[in-house]
């Protein structure tokens, strides 16, 4: 790496030039990726929590971003690709991923062969299930920036303006060797015959088939959606792939609960660890890492609990106690790993009646 850089970057910030601080620091950023990349993410990490705006990807020859003509808010939101582990996933899920991955890094063989290279997913599901979270690993994969657009700017009031925004959009992003994420793309590709839209939001549809139909293979295309019922037919074929993303089974509810803790989980009992994993099977993967984090925040807040009562405690939170079984489980965990634990204080804890909560700690 070119060490000149750093006296530019010093001399910016005894000035407190803030424009030139972000600007040197996000190609020092950039120049590291491969020298090394941990510090390079987490700059980007660093410039990305400070919003670096369009100033400062002008100073390093990037495009601004397109904004809206009459609102003039930013119609995409630009992320630098940052290190992360692999979501977890179905195994199936997993390999499509690997393989559209593989495909990428064999564009010029295709090309050779007179072969269009896929350049686009669509992956739909539930929310929470992990939609975004992929776009973000294939954007690190790929090592390209990711361009998320935000669809309560690009749909305007005026509907007239919606096309001309997805077109502004499209064209920043064949311009610059980004991937393209289409979030909730329901929002603006609904059935042409849907009876209740607007004829000028039909119009919008066919805008972005065009789009969709005319995108270089150099850039990547990213839609996600909840709704897979609400999007035109035509839609569907404009992707290359076509990825459902379930909600996670108890194996995959294993491995995010175990991450999810990090070093908490040894101090936990594995019959207790099973119980969150039977527990949460109605829970996205988004909801079960939001529990693991609150159990962290627990032990912290309470240090005289057990970690192995910390997770008790929130698991009653998120969990559905469908079956009398799960319900014996949780209780008789209470009793075992809580200090003076009363059939009062599991019946608040719970949500059990008091005679439910003493009837099954004598089974």
């Amino acid at each position: 790496m070119n060490y000149e850089y750093f006296p530019k970057l010093l001399r910016a910030a005894l000035n407190n030039d803030r424009k030139n601080v972000e600007a040197i620091a996000l190609m020092i950023g950039r120049k590291l990726k491969k020298e090394d990349p941990e510090i390079s993410a987490e700059i980007m990490k660093i410039l990305s929590c400070t919003n670096a705006g369009a100033d400062v990807l002008r100073s390093i020859d990037m495009s601004p971003v397109p904004v809206d003509r009459e609102t003039r808010s930013q119609l995409v939101k630009l992320e630098e690709p940052l290190k992360m582990e692999a979501p977890i996933l179905k195994e199936s899920v997993m390999n499509e991923l690997s393989q559209f991955l593989q495909e990428r890094q064999l564009i010029d063989k295709f090309l050779e062969q007179n072969i269009t290279p896929p350049n686009s997913i669509l992956l739909h599901g539930s929310p929470g299930v992990g939609k975004t979270l992929i776009a973000k690993w294939l954007s690190y994969k790929l090592n390209m920036p990711m361009v998320t657009l935000d669809l309560a700017n690009s749909i305007s009031s005026y509907l007239g303006r919606s096309g001309q925004n997805v077109k502004s959009i499209f064209q920043y992003a064949k311009e610059q060797n980004v991937i393209l994420f289409l979030d909730e793309i329901d929002a603006i590709a609904k059935r042409r015959d849907d009876a209740t839209d607007l004829g000028e939001l039909k119009r919008l549809v066919n805008v972005l088939l065009k789009e969709l139909e005319d995108c270089p293979v150099s850039c990547v295309i990213i839609g996600a959606t909840n709704h897979p019922e609400l999007l035109d037919k035509a839609i569907w074929r404009r992707f290359d792939r076509n990825i459902f993303v379930p909600m996670p089974e108890s194996g995959q509810r294993k491995e995010l609960i175990t991450r999810g803790l990090g070093q908490k989980i040894l101090e936990m009992e594995s019959a207790v660890i099973q119980m969150l994993v039977d527990g949460t099977d109605s829970l996205s993967a988004a909801d079960i890492c939001k529990m693991c984090e609150h159990i962290k925040r627990r032990t912290i807040l309470y240090p005289e609990e057990t970690v192995t009562m910390s997770a008790l405690s929130e698991y009653c939170e998120y969990a559905e106690l469908k079956t009398k079984e799960q319900k014996v489980r949780l209780c008789k965990a209470l009793k075992n790993n809580g200090k003076k634990m009363t059939v009062k204080k599991i019946s608040e804890i719970t949500g059990i009646s008091s005679s439910s909560v003493d009837r099954y700690l004598k089974e």
